[in-house]
């Protein structure tokens, strides 16, 4: 019977040096593609973390800001009612759809919030003034001539300006960042499932299991080779570093936005306390808004029936105290702060980690650890990070003409999404684009998953819807010689293990903690 494995010089070898070797054809082709998948799962086991901790910062930030929102309304449902009356039941489907659109423009719909809000003062002025009089006819050149008139008078006072200002800015700004937060998790999840390329594969079997076709089982990686070889394999991801910091720079520096008067915790949680004083300015201004308004542009006409019943008005004044900070806002974004500053070089630590938690590596570059060859000193020097450092790589072959076009779509979602935090840092909403998965097939879609931010909507659905090659160290010839000897003496034995790995490939991991 034909031996499965034995002792040959390795002509038939593609990947590990030829030599004294243990390995089968097919046993060096089932580790080849051992080492690939294995590296593949190492590198999705080293994004699931960063995505678990991303995810979960939006989880808080997004349930923390809608929560706000829930309050405000509520507290509004609470008390308009008994302190305005019908001034307020009469009109209670305006306050209502302004919170829904409050909700949609969070959540990413293509709304003009600035729009929204001049919408819903002339829509609640409209019903304010018909109110008393619901027999009044009011034609659109009518409400024409009533909005060129509250301009100047103003019935709801300062509270409609203020609450434009500072509920852009807040709404800008806690959008943007929960915005941030899942774009940064996506680019983590579409790199990390970047197939490797045959070169990468080849040196990673010779980094991993070509010490045991070569009789040496016991030899761990040298730690520059181990680097050399993920800093080629992960030339692309790599490049991800420079706009990857950006990103994580801007989503730091746009939480203090969330402070001040201004700032989201105090605007997005007492939107009820701006539109309280609002009805409140226009109880005082009606009677002179209805006269001016009269004077201006006519006697509105009514219908047959003539006057409707007379309305009780409330007088009381409603006053608000702005709900005081809960320390939550507070506690999360320290917490942000502090993960999203470990993060800045995940890309570029990538090699470094996966030598040091996933391989079997040497604690250090000596005699007895495996350089790629042999046993020997790994005297080449450490690449430096990134596609174009690796044109001297001496371990992985690296085309730095063609970067990985996944990759670079990847970069450009950073970049847009840094844009949008630094507009949105200076209260500027800027138009977000759409960049989704079966849109232009440029990457990110807007990383804010759909059970927490919902379905983009936009503004008419809404209204409807209320390197020169480098050679190994390589040791002296009576040293080879000697290894020769040794090899042929320790080999049968390293073949029956090798032999018995091949047999149970699927279960074994013995290289890859």
């Amino acid at each position: 019977m034909r031996a499965v494995s034995s002792i040959g010089d390795g002509e038939h070898l593609r990947i590990c040096s030829q030599g004294y070797t243990c390995c089968t054809s097919e046993m060096e082709e089932n580790l080849a593609n051992r080492s690939r998948a294995e590296l593949e799962t190492a590198l999705l086991d080293s994004g699931r973390a960063l995505q678990a901790t991303l995810a979960a910062q939006l989880r808080g930030f997004d349930g923390h800001f809608q929560h706000l929102l829930n309050d405000s309304e509520r507290a509004l449902q609470d008390t308009f009612p008994s302190a305005f009356g019908e001034l307020y039941t009469q009109s209670a489907r305006a306050f209502r759809d302004l919170y829904t659109e409050l909700r949609l423009y969070y959540r990413g719909a293509d709304l003009q919030l600035e729009d929204t809000l001049a919408e819903f003062w002339a829509r609640l002025l409209e019903r304010l003034f018909r109110q008393p009089h619901p027999q009044r006819l009011l034609p659109d050149d009518y409400l024409d001539c009533l909005g060129k008139q509250a301009e100047a008078l103003r019935p709801f006072g300062d509270a409609p300006r203020e609450l434009r200002l500072r509920a852009t800015r807040a709404f800008v700004a806690a959008r943007t960042f929960v915005q941030g937060l899942g774009v940064a998790g996506d680019v983590v999840r579409k790199v990390a499932q970047v197939p490797l390329g045959p070169e990468c594969s080849r040196a990673v079997m010779k980094l991993v299991y070509c010490a045991h076709c070569l009789g040496v089982p016991s030899a761990r990686p040298c730690p520059d080779y181990c680097r050399n070889v993920f800093k080629g394999c992960l030339a692309n991801q790599a490049d991800l570093d420079a706009e990857w910091r950006n990103l994580l720079d801007s989503m730091v520096l746009i939480t203090d936005k969330f402070w001040g008067p201004s700032g989201a915790e105090s605007v997005i949680g007492n939107v009820h306390v701006w539109l309280a004083e609002a009805i409140s300015a226009l109880q005082d201004n009606r009677d002179t808004l209805t006269t001016k308004v009269i004077q201006s542009c006519g006697n509105p006409q009514v219908n047959p029936p003539g006057p409707g019943p007379e309305e009780k008005r409330h007088r009381g004044k409603l006053v608000l105290q702005e709900k005081p900070p809960t320390g939550t806002l507070e506690r999360l974004v320290s917490e942000a702060k502090a993960q999203l500053r470990d993060a800045q070089d995940f890309w570029i630590s990538l090699p470094g980690t996966l030598c040091s938690e996933k391989m079997a590596m040497s604690a250090a570059s000596d005699d007895r650890c495996w350089n790629g060859m042999a046993k020997g000193r790994y005297l080449p020097e450490v690449m430096g990070d990134g596609l174009a450092n690796q044109i001297n790589n001496p371990e992985v072959e690296v085309d730095i003409t063609k970067p990985d076009m996944t990759i670079r779509q990847q970069i450009m979602q950073l970049k847009i999404m840094t844009n949008r935090l630094r507009s949105a840092y200076n209260g500027e909403d800027s138009d977000f684009q759409d960049a989704s998965d079966d849109g232009s097939g440029s990457g990110s879609g807007d990383g804010c998953p759909e059970d927490i931010c919902g379905r983009r909507i936009n503004r008419k659905s809404s209204s409807s819807s209320s390197r020169t090659p480098l050679t190994h160290a390589l040791p002296g010839l009576s040293e080879r010689e000697g290894q020769k000897t040794s090899a042929a003496a320790h080999c049968p034995q390293a073949c029956t293990a090798l032999l018995l790995l091949s047999l149970v490939l699927s279960a074994a991991r013995p290289r890859w903690r």
